[in-house]
């Protein structure tokens, strides 16, 4: 292992102390800082540094993917990185949004090729973007279409008549989700401020107090935004640390706030759905959605070794473990494949593999080659280690 220097993102939304806290920074931070990104990622790759110089962890790859990336993922992914790790700290919810599987993620890209005319991209790159977050504070998303009929009932709780069209779509069940969310998303741009008005100034049951108290919040923010009615729709997701959301390809979803790690497929197609003030392509978000109940967004951890936990998801691209050392365990010992990225998040841990050995405090990171064989932490805190789910 060596260290890894990762970077911060400043996105509008991010928190100005959670980044800031973990990393031992002054805080508040002069600006948002949103994101840590921890990869390969050409949009803003890590770096390692080197007799003193900084090297891009894109170069340090390309230089030796057979070492770093390893034949298998190699054959599999390319000579990239096919995962990036994050932490993400949400002071303001993010845009509803969405990612397209494989086969839309290349036809996409593919179909809008390098038009000079195109004035916005749906696609940047050819891959598909399944992501996994898990909580480190109490966390707030919307993740999934619920039950309809339980969206119906909301709707129909706000009393507003211009709502009866979607209220009915929503009662015949799943088939009428698709046609709820094109008429909420498509109407009328004139009058979308004067329904959300009507919505959010509706005196409702108490049964509906928590969803209708989202929609104040959402629309102080996006007044004039549809959005706020579609993400009704979603299950509102109430995580406790530990715990973990999977948002696989064409499930709508926006981080609400809070702070946790996410890994992911390393893209940057999103199609967004609404909550936000950049392009909303609604044709072809409607075609990369799933329309179909996400019954339980939250996935649970599972134990695999003393001391080291999972979280089991089904794609190739990545695998996360978390581990946990304390006084009763003060080692730990994850078995990975290919290239890895081991982050620190509380306390302090040595992490070692056959590349070397690095020592770790709060929001510090690591990465090593895919010929590392297992990695081997040791002190007392808590860990993740980011690799590939190649089985």
């Amino acid at each position: 292992m060596e260290a890894l220097e990762g970077r911060i993102r400043d996105y509008a939304w991010g928190s100005r102390t959670v980044l800031a806290q973990l990393q031992g920074r002054p805080a508040p931070a002069e600006g948002p800082e949103a994101e840590l990104w921890l990869g390969a990622h050409p949009g803003d790759p890590a770096t390692v540094h080197r007799d003193g110089v900084p090297l891009s962890l894109v170069d340090v790859l390309a230089a030796d993917p057979g070492r770093w990336l390893g034949a298998d993922v190699v054959d599999r992914f390319g000579p990239r990185l096919p995962f990036l790790l994050k932490v993400l700290a949400p002071e303001a919810p993010l845009s509803l949004q969405a990612h397209p599987d494989a086969e839309q993620a290349r036809e996409g890209y593919a179909a809008e090729g390098t038009d000079p005319e195109l004035t916005h991209r749906n696609y940047v790159d050819p891959y598909h973007k399944p992501e996994l977050l898990v909580a480190v504070s109490p966390f707030q998303a919307l993740c999934g279409f619920r039950d309809p009929a339980l969206s119906a009932d909301l709707l129909a709780a706000f009393g507003v008549d211009a709502l009866d069209p979607v209220v009915a779509a929503l009662r015949s069940g799943t088939p009428g989700l698709r046609d709820a969310v094109r008429t909420l998303l498509a109407w009328p741009e004139r009058e979308r401020e004067a329904l959300v008005s009507a919505v959010v100034a509706a005196d409702v049951a108490k049964e509906y107090a928590e969803p209708a108290t989202l929609a104040r919040e959402l629309a102080a923010r996006y007044p004039a935004d549809t959005g706020v009615l579609v993400a009704l729709l979603l299950n509102h997701v109430s995580l406790a640390p530990g715990e973990a959301i999977w948002m696989p390809a064409g499930n709508l979803h926006a981080y609400l706030y809070g702070a946790g790690v996410e890994i992911l497929a390393a893209s940057d197609n999103v199609l967004r759905g609404g909550l936000t003030p950049k392009h909303v392509d609604v044709r072809e978000l409607l075609r990369v959605l799933r329309f179909e109940v996400l019954a339980d967004p939250v996935v649970s951890p599972v134990p695999v070794a003393p001391g080291v936990v999972t979280w089991p998801v089904p794609v190739e691209d990545f695998a996360l473990h978390g581990v946990r050392l304390d006084g009763a365990r003060d080692s730990a010992r994850v078995d990975v494949r290919g290239p890895r990225i081991a982050l620190c998040m509380a306390g302090a841990v040595t992490v070692t593999d056959g590349g070397g050995t690095v020592r770790l405090g709060p929001g510090q990171a690591a990465v090593g080659p895919a010929d590392g064989g297992p990695v081997f932490f040791a002190g007392a805190g808590e860990a993740y280690v980011a690799s590939v789910g190649l089985r």
